[in-house]
């Protein structure tokens, strides 16, 4: 059908004049619409350009519109909702250092020799039930300028729930498997901490006529730069206190003087020893400060 005025009607399936190509067809970036021909892949060759009414393409009877062109194809654009690579500012994919043997911590400042508060840390404190090292151990991990952790050995001990071995209901090859396997989570943690900047302190009740076992294996566990301090107060004030607990963390006064009895081994044996038999916690906490400072300036032989 001819209309009277204007020009002809374009070609089926192609651009009217003046129209710039969007979008891709939904069905891919070159498919024409369903049954008709392709659209065109790219400029043709001057060699292969159209000539005439009759070009390929064209509609017999019906001329390319004035002005129009082939377009080429858009390139195709990627997704916008594309996964990236995640960052290291993404939550959830913070590199962590391994954890190595902690080694001999470096002197601190002789401005300071008797302050450690911006040293990192791995110490060992050491006494018998009712000596007071968890509480000391806390309260010296809580006041510090540096990040520190405290480690309680008897708290990794009894994450065992189903099973639980209590040597107060007779020491047994279960038990001391599980003394031996929280030692060694608890070392594990240690240089853990260490590697990533943060200071640690272990609190465990190491006897001295077992170093095997004891000094060796929290050495093993942790590295050479462990820092072991005795803390022990006479036996009534260890009764005293040991009296105060309550389940399965309070002992009879016999076997409380019989540990007693067998950590005075520690005299002699060159680690440093605090009697806090005087001091309150926070005086406590002060002094073994001061005596971390002095074995970091002359490491004791252990």
């Amino acid at each position: 059908m001819q209309h009277a005025v204007g020009a002809p009607l374009p070609p089926p399936h192609r651009p009217a004049a003046g129209w710039t190509q969007g979008a891709p067809h939904p069905a891919g970036p070159h498919a024409g619409p369903p049954g008709g021909p392709p659209a065109p892949q790219g400029p043709p060759h001057a060699s292969q350009a159209p000539q005439g009414p009759h070009a390929p393409g064209a509609a017999p009877g019906h001329a390319p519109a004035p002005g129009w062109t082939p377009q080429a194809p858009q390139p195709q654009q990627p997704p916008q909702h594309a996964q990236r690579p995640p960052s290291r500012e993404t939550t959830g994919h913070i590199q962590l250092p391994p954890g190595g043997p902690v080694p001999v911590p470096a002197p601190p400042p002789a401005a300071a020799p008797t302050d450690t508060g911006s040293t990192t840390l791995a110490v060992l404190l050491i006494g018998p039930a009712g000596a007071g090292k968890t509480t000391v151990a806390k309260h010296w991990a809580q006041h510090r300028r540096v990040p520190t952790a405290h480690i309680s050995l008897d708290d990794v001990r009894e994450w065992v729930c189903s099973g639980f071995a209590d040597p107060q209901s007779g020491w047994n090859d279960q038990s001391e498997a599980q003394y031996r396997l929280a030692r060694r989570t608890c070392g594990f943690a240690a240089r853990n901490f260490l590697a990533n900047g943060i200071s640690c302190i272990v609190d465990d009740a190491v006897f001295p006529d077992r170093p095997v076992v004891g000094l060796g294996g929290w050495k093993r566990h942790v590295g050479p730069g462990l820092l072991p301090v005795v803390i022990l107060p006479g036996l009534e004030i260890v009764l005293e206190r040991n009296a105060q607990r309550s389940g399965n963390r309070r002992l009879s006064d016999e076997e409380v003087a019989r540990i007693h009895g067998r950590m005075a081994g520690w005299y002699g044996s060159g680690l440093p020893i605090i009697d806090n038999s005087q001091y309150d916690v926070p005086t406590t906490a002060r002094v073994l400060d001061e005596v971390l400072a002095r074995s970091i300036a002359s490491p004791p032989a252990w």
